[in-house]
């Protein structure tokens, strides 16, 4: 123990610093090292929660004693990745992530015996706006839902009810909800309250937009059906063409826009022709006249003709006239053509239609796709196939436009499997990886750092003691720098020692060490040895 301390004294103030520093930090290292690979691994186990299910669950973890972290403003906990699924269920179970919503268990944890009527009616409308809040966000895409329910309360003495209604906000992950989503939920909603029709169901996006209006009137519902039948037209007409393109150009090297002109006005036409070139016989009257009469001739005409009494002459031969008339009368039935015609429903005006076609990749010499254009003549027949598919009509105006441009390339990271080796997923792996790398990191201290700094301590002091141990022998320090000269004009012969003259003067360690001296300095211990045997022959 002593030597030991005497060591460490002999090694000055300096070394003992370097010699403390690289051994606090391998120890720590050593900590560090040893604490991350005793950490397991953590899982995401929920993310995007509220405030109140954040806290429940890190509340249920704490009574669990669950190590877990809080990521991204607390909106994400993560857990070790062996217990992600058994704590899901256990948390699942208890209802700790609802969403900030509250469902039928408040009537679990309210004294019923103290709570009025009121309180009852108000906790009934909370736990059914809860559930359907619940129920909305388990549709895809939707990251969180509140709804608003008015129960009006029917008057005593009345006979007059007012209909309920409801709002319902909605916040997406992504992009927007869907017109049919938003129809769904307004279905939804409309079918688990009494009473509550469709048209009183007002839904709002996170973004401030109205999605379905509600209390709407005949016109505006009106309005909402004509442009949902449009876009539904124009989708169907976009998913037919690229449907039929992608078996020609590619899967994914298609895209097709639709917009069609419809119109929904109603027309109702009455129409009254007649045909005078088709005439048909109805009945035909035929009537004949014959009428004979005969006048005598008065004679001369006098005054003694025209006296009273006066005799009448008879006069001349009498007149006779005959007449015969014959009359034909035919009606006719003229041709008539009645139309009654009603135009109800959609009916297309114009159609215009942009298609847009990816080009041919080639792989060049460099091993990069380089894109070359489609041949006009193959951009020629995928036309005709577009005007084909949608009902091309040049007389009310429709418009076609192809067009062959360069796609962007999708990232083919997020198109592969996740990847996998050995059967260890790429988290383990970096894990395994890091853990290696630490363990290289702490061999190269040790062998770069920390043990030449240690052989230079010990050697240093063993250089001291065989400074030490030459000094009593009779030999000056300086010697063990270098060779002395040599006279040269005086022959010197190697000589032996001679281990009895020393024998008793030199312990057996002594002995040793000086031989470990010679192994490691052997020009110098040659030099020793010479100048030794000049001092004996002087």
């Amino acid at each position: 123990m002593d030597s030991f301390v005497q060591q460490m004294r002999n090694l000055g103030p300096a070394r003992l610093a370097a010699l403390a520093g690289v051994a606090i930090g391998l120890l720590g290292f050593l900590v560090y090292f040893a604490t991350r690979l005793g950490t397991p691994p953590m899982e995401r186990l929920f993310s995007d929660l509220s405030t109140a299910d954040a806290k429940a669950i890190i509340s249920e973890l704490e009574s669990q004693k669950v190590p877990f972290e809080l990521r991204n403003n607390g909106t994400e906990i993560a857990v070790p990745s062996s217990q992600v699924l058994k704590l899901r269920v256990q948390l699942a179970e208890k209802a700790s992530a609802t969403g900030g919503a509250v469902g039928y268990e408040v009537f679990d944890q309210m004294d019923s015996l103290g709570a009025t009527n009121f309180m009852q009616n108000v906790n009934q409308v909370r736990a059914l706006e809860g559930e359907l809040a619940r129920t909305i966000m388990a549709i895809e895409g939707v990251k969180a839902a509140r709804v608003h329910l008015v129960m009006p309360k029917r008057e005593v003495f009345t006979r007059e009810t007012q209909d309920p209604s409801a709002a319902v906000f909605i916040k997406m992950h992504r992009g927007r909800l869907s017109r049919e989503q938003a129809n769904a939920v307004q279905r939804l909603i409309a079918a688990s309250v009494p009473r509550l029709k469709p048209a009183r169901i007002s839904i709002v996006d996170d973004r401030g937009t109205l999605l379905t209006p509600g209390m709407e009137d005949e016109g505006v519902a009106k309005l909402n059906t004509q442009e949902e039948m449009r876009r539904r037209e124009e989708s169907r007409l976009a998913r037919s063409l690229e449907q039929l393109l992608e078996n020609v150009v590619g899967l994914g090297k298609i895209r097709a826009e639709v917009r069609a002109d419809i119109d929904f006005d109603k027309v109702v036409t009455n129409q009254e022709i007649y045909d005078p070139e088709a005439q048909v016989a109805r009945s035909t009257v035929n009537r004949q006249e014959s009428n004979e009469s005969s006048e005598n001739d008065p004679g001369n005409v006098s005054v003694a003709n025209n006296l009273p009494n006066a005799q009448t002459a008879s006069g001349g031969p009498a007149a006779t006239s005959r007449e015969n008339r014959t009359e034909e009368t035919t009606n006719f039935e003229i041709s008539r053509k009645v139309t009654n015609q009603v135009k109800e429903g959609p009916q297309i005006r114009r159609l215009s239609v942009a298609v847009l076609v990816d080009g041919i990749y080639s792989t060049g010499d460099n091993g990069e796709r380089q894109f070359q254009p489609r041949p006009a003549e193959e951009m020629d027949k995928l036309a005709a196939i577009v005007r084909s598919a949608i009902g091309f009509n040049a007389a009310r105006g429709d418009q076609v436009e192809l067009v062959n441009m360069q796609f962007q390339a999708l990232d083919e990271a997020d198109l592969e499997a996740p990847w996998m080796f050995m059967g260890f997923t790429k988290p383990e792996v970096m894990r395994m990886a890091e853990s290696f790398g630490v363990a290289i990191v702490a061999i190269l201290i040790i062998l770069m750092v920390v043990r030449p700094l240690v052989a230079r301590a010990f050697e240093g002091m063993a250089a001291s003691e065989d400074n030490q141990l030459l000094t009593a022998d009779g030999m000056p320090n300086a010697q063990l720098s270098g060779p002395a000269p040599i006279p040269e004009e005086e022959d010197i012969s190697d000589e032996l020692i001679d281990i009895d003259k020393v024998e008793g003067r030199v312990k057996a360690s002594s002995l040793r060490k000086i031989g470990e001296i010679v192994d490691k300095h052997p020009e110098e211990a040659v030099s020793i040895i010479r100048n030794w045997l000049y001092q004996e022959a002087a």
